[in-house]
């Protein structure tokens, strides 16, 4: 399904209990609401209405001029919820997405009944870490994606899941390579120009669940403990067996803690 949104069509699935609380998934970058299918799934099972979505200029959704921010990110999933009458919606976000879901809470925090922040930080990045995705943009326009999910993929899993879970090693893999350079680039961009959310971390006042995985190195550990020791009332979970993409490398932990703390927080009965 597409919405136009903001001068662009949004990809998103809509699955799930019509009737059922809202939950809502933001991938990261640069991959696609293809990441979360076990969880779509998995939800959807357990009488949720769920919603995930290609941000901008990944997956399905139109890429339009390369120029994005986190703040048009939050703005475009404003929208859809506004579009799809969803007054008020859990939120699961995994690393770009646990920024804009940060953001978002920030803005309008109204929106959300629970939210779940996935292998993120609330910090924004240090000088290096721009100067580094400054350079990614400028090599990923060069090279191109293929070239550019091949050296990603390495620091999104743990050494071990490479062989013992390579479907969702390509799954990755793949959805980088079709991910046009155009958008790779502007959202390294945007990711640099980020605003930092620790200040408002202390005022979330919805229930909230940090999963980070164990071995994780993009958000390492320290990050979600941070995360934790900020947000009132909140609950850590490590992923065991997991890196960067906590959901892929270990979904039966992953799904379990996430479903356990949604029929908690926001019961479909």
């Amino acid at each position: 399904m597409r919405a136009f949104l903001n001068g662009s069509n949004i990809h998103y699935d809509l699955s799930g209990n019509p009737a059922g609380p809202a939950v809502t998934f933001v991938h990261g970058f640069p991959f696609s609401l293809e990441m979360w299918k076990d969880q779509i799934g998995a939800a959807a099972a357990a009488g949720y209405r769920t919603l995930a979505y290609d941000i901008r200029g990944h997956g399905s959704s139109d890429v339009g001029d390369g120029q994005y921010t986190v703040e048009s990110h939050v703005d475009d999933l404003f929208a859809l919820l506004d579009h799809l009458k969803i007054p008020r919606t859990a939120i699961v976000g995994l690393s770009m997405g646990g920024y804009i879901t940060l953001r978002a809470l920030e803005r309008e925090p109204g929106r959300f009944s629970a939210a779940v922040l996935c292998d993120t930080k609330s910090e924004a990045d240090t000088d290096e870490a721009r100067i580094r995705r400054a350079a990614s943009a400028k090599g990923v326009k060069k090279t191109g994606s293929t070239a550019y999910a091949a050296d990603y993929v390495k620091s999104m899993f743990t050494k071990e899941s490479f062989t013992s879970n390579p479907a969702a090693v390509e799954l990755i893999r793949g959805i980088i390579a079709r991910t046009p350079p155009l958008s790779i680039a502007g959202t390294l961009i945007a990711l640099a120009a980020r605003t930092d959310t620790t200040a408002s971390l202390a005022s979330i006042r919805i229930p909230t669940l940090i999963l980070v995985g164990e071995q994780d190195t993009v958000t390492p550990p320290s990050c979600a403990e941070s995360l934790h020791a900020k947000i009132p009332g909140s609950d850590l979970h490590a992923v065991p067996g997991a890196a960067h993409m906590s959901n892929l490398e270990n979904p039966a932990f992953f799904n379990a803690t996430l479903l356990a703390f949604l029929k908690r927080s926001i019961p479909t009965t």
